[in-house]
């Protein structure tokens, strides 16, 4: 039954690998310069095997390794940036399954904005930064939402307290002398709650029945299996027909036989 084993095996794997990971970027940034280097990585609260990074750019769409980046496990790295790997990055399963998606923004420029890569959570507090590829992070830069100056920062770094979604938009940076950056977009999302919300349960019953999905079909496999292999060995016990005789028997028939016909002859 060594099939059976392991139908039961990869059920529980399947069982298992049922979630949805999580794409990480390093540096924590969604803007970057040419020429610079990034990690990404799928992780997930089980296992992460499985799970590859995935990219669509103005080119075309692929999976690490297929003429960009380097696979390191559940990881990506890139080692040289340019502006054509501009793109949406995420992480896909073998099964089809896929993580949220992260915009990275490659530019050519000599000004980049360093800005949350993930959603924030509401109430927290982000700082935005203006970075020169050569010159000091610490130069006056001017920050923008949505095409609206915000202010003009002496250091350049801003902080957004407590934001909601009200701050939600498109932000740049400025700095007189090298230019500004590229737009980046900060997205709030609203805090846990310790209560069962609507959204908590409908996530609850999408991941039972994503187990039952992936579970039935070996169980049903295993049953088919079981019974294949039953009929399989009841099959090899094969009747006696009455009109086959034992050798013994009819050894025995024609001894009888021989007993009769001497007895008459006497």
């Amino acid at each position: 039954m060594e099939e059976t084993s392991l139908l039961w095996l990869i059920s529980l794997i399947s069982l298992l690998s049922c979630t949805t990971a999580a794409l990480t970027v390093s540096p924590s940034r969604s803007q970057f310069f040419e020429g610079d280097s990034v990690s990404l990585s799928c992780e997930e609260d089980n296992s992460s095997a499985g799970w590859t990074v995935r990219r669509n750019t103005t080119k075309r769409q692929s999976e690490c390794g297929d003429g960009w980046g380097k696979p390191a496990g559940y990881s990506c790295n890139i080692s040289s940036l340019f502006i054509e790997d501009s793109g949406v990055y995420w992480c896909e399963w073998r099964e089809g399954a896929a993580s949220s998606s992260i915009q990275l923004n490659v530019t050519g420029g000599s000004v980049i904005l360093q800005s949350p890569v993930l959603p924030v959570m509401e109430g927290d507090d982000v700082t935005l930064s203006c970075h020169t590829k050569t010159a000091p992070s610490n130069l006056p830069a001017a920050f923008y939402k949505d095409g609206s100056l915000i202010r003009t920062e002496p250091a350049g770094h801003m902080t957004l307290h407590h934001v909601t979604s009200s701050d939600e938009g498109l932000y740049r940076c400025y700095i007189s002398g090298h230019g500004e950056s590229p737009s980046s977009s900060i997205s709030v999302s609203a805090p846990p709650t310790s209560e069962a919300t609507p959204s908590t349960s409908a996530s609850l019953q999408v991941r039972l029945v994503c187990h039952l999905v992936v579970f039935c079909p070996y169980f049903i496999s295993t049953l088919l299996l079981v019974s294949l292999y039953q009929h399989k060995v009841s099959g090899s016990d094969v009747p006696v027909s009455p009109a086959m005789t034992p050798p013994i028997q009819a050894e025995q028939g024609l001894n009888d036989v021989h007993d009769e016909v001497t007895e008459h002859y006497f």
